[in-house]
């Protein structure tokens, strides 16, 4: 009902033509500090019922203008709930939002011309140029986090618990990083294949190798299935929405969980790692949802544990993530 700025500001889910099934999208307006990052990230937006007017007493202006600020394109008055049956029966696929519909051919072309998810690389686009810092300086602990395209709340939740946070370009080497002596490192989400991101794959390799605490979020999670030598695949659809139902094994508990991913790990690859547990599985497909190394500090999940919007089922992972340094460092 509620989250579409959290998502259109994702960068996660740059590129992507959003298809909102709510009947309503609009109607609470935006809020500034509800931005998940710098500007929206996503390609276009389809949904049912636009919203013109809002109501709520704390934002900040309409989400037309908003879009409109952004150059943003969108459709309204679709079945969306149609559509996504029909993108469900016949998998993710590009697609043309347009008003220039007397030529449908032309159309057709040049979608043709569009590129396939698999084998692209995206982090480079949302990626910061530059580092910068978040939180205390006189914080007792420091995170290095590799930007693939990072939210806002997930360093929100770092810093709420004392962790003073550097953030780095995507491709940064670990020498380069290792330069600012941090005592944990995190590999964040971000759109696009894992696989092309060689320098990123190397990268989590040497922080895995020095067994310092490492933690890695959705593409971050991949990343770090694929420095442990197993291939992640280009889903048929991927998972998205904030009411995914997740099963953590080593707690037996259940957890209802934010996701945004076209690609997964490989399950068979990773059961049969001498090193890396499953520590968590989707339960609408019994795909991988987190792993966990035996031997070093490392753990990941393919879901947004930092919610926004979403539920707060998983935040736990940010303490642990803590408790991994605090360790470390005792």
């Amino acid at each position: 009902m509620t989250g579409y700025q959290e998502i259109f500001t994702d960068p996660s889910y740059f590129g992507q033509l959003m298809v909102m099934t709510n009947a309503h999208i609009g109607n609470y307006g935006v809020k500034k500090d509800e931005a998940q990052s710098d500007s929206i990230k996503i390609a276009g937006l389809v949904c049912k019922n636009f919203s013109y007017d809002f109501s709520r007493p704390g934002a900040n202006d309409s989400l037309e203008n908003y879009l409109s600020e952004n150059s943003l394109f969108a459709i309204s008055d679709v079945d969306t709930r149609a559509l996504v049956n029909y993108i469900r029966d016949n998998g993710a696929m590009n697609a043309v939002i347009t008003t220039e519909v007397d030529n449908i051919e032309h159309l057709i072309k040049e979608l043709n011309k569009l590129p396939s998810m698999e084998g692209l690389e995206l982090a480079s686009k949302v990626s910061t140029q530059s580092p910068y810092f978040v939180g205390d300086p006189d914080s007792k602990y420091k995170v290095a986090a590799l930007d693939l395209g990072i939210k806002k709340n997930i360093l929100n939740h770092m810093t709420s618990r004392g962790l003073y946070v550097k953030v780095f370009p995507y491709n940064t080497s670990f020498e380069e990083m290792k330069k600012w002596n941090p005592d944990g490192f995190f590999i964040s989400n971000g759109p696009g294949d894992p696989d092309p991101l060689d320098h990123v794959q190397e990268t989590a390799r040497e922080i895995i190798n020095s067994n310092m605490p490492l933690f890695g979020i959705c593409l971050g999670h991949q990343i770090i299935a694929i420095a442990n030598g197993i291939p992640t695949y280009k889903m048929f659809n991927g998972h998205r929405g904030i009411n995914h139902p997740v099963l953590n094994v080593l707690t037996g508990k259940g957890e209802i969980t934010s996701q945004n991913h076209g690609f997964a790990v490989n399950k068979e690859a990773a059961e049969a790692h001498e090193d890396v547990i499953i520590s968590h599985y989707h339960l609408n497909d019994n795909t991988v949802a987190g792993l966990k190394m035996k031997s070093k500090n490392c753990f990941s999940v393919q879901y947004h544990p930092e919610a926004g919007p979403g539920p707060n089922d998983t935040v736990y992972l940010f303490d642990q993530f803590f408790e991994n340094i605090r360790n470390t460092n005792t």
